[in-house]
């Protein structure tokens, strides 16, 4: 079943699933149904099942889902279970938040370091880490069992450092600048490019504006 090829969009509904059933078993829910949590997450109950057949099922037939152990079983899967050492590479404003978003930690997300090729960053305390050069990223990585970087720089620098990230033996970068990134198969990367989802936003709410509203009376429900 672990060997299954998984779509990436049921890959993207997992964190979506964990958030909600964690909301539930902290509000005591213990069991649940795929029609209930249809309900309260917008997807039909049909691709809910869908998706969890993937990883082999999880329910009872007429009872459901047991909350605790489906939220601890999509945690396994999304490797939850164990902890993550990261670093991340710019310090900037964008750097900073990520590096003080305290919920990371809860899900087992370690920073680790930071690093920045600006010499009046070099000694800055964020949160417990102080910013080190780049020249020192390398060894860091080596030394501390880095999984994950955090790639926050310009699209400019982006390339050149991936490279070196590579050599390290890093296994997955989450990848903020906006550039694709020319690394080994066995390096995961996550892209997250901010404009496109304002943008999105955007698009979808000129499209809202531009719906044909011919079988509503405007103003009927001021």
């Amino acid at each position: 079943m672990e060997n299954k090829e998984i779509s990436q969009a049921v890959i993207g509904r997992l964190p979506r699933y964990f958030r909600f059933l964690g909301e539930l078993k902290d509000e005591g829910v213990e069991r649940i149904s795929s029609q209930e949590l249809s309900d309260i997450m917008n997807v039909t109950a049909s691709q809910i099942r869908q998706d969890f057949n993937n990883f082999g099922g999880f329910g009872q037939q007429g009872y459901g889902y047991n909350v605790e152990y489906l939220y601890e079983e999509i945690g396994r899967i999304l490797g939850l279970d164990k902890t993550h050492n990261l670093i991340i590479i710019g310090a900037g404003n964008l750097g900073q938040a990520l590096a003080n978003y305290t919920n990371f930690e809860r899900r087992g997300f370690l920073f680790k370091g930071i690093f920045d090729c600006d010499p009046t960053l070099y000694g800055k305390k964020i949160r417990s880490m102080e910013v080190k050069p780049m020249e020192e990223m390398e060894d860091f990585v080596r030394a501390n069992e880095i999984d994950m970087a955090v790639l926050t720089i310009p699209k400019t620098g982006a390339v050149e450092v991936a490279g070196r990230l590579a050599r390290t033996g890093i296994r997955g970068i989450w990848n903020f600048a906006h550039v694709d990134l020319n690394v080994p198969e066995r390096i995961q990367v996550e892209n997250v490019h901010l404009s496109d989802s304002l943008m999105k936003l955007a698009y979808n709410i000129n499209r809202f504006e531009n719906m044909d509203l011919s079988g509503f009376e405007r103003g009927s429900y001021v």
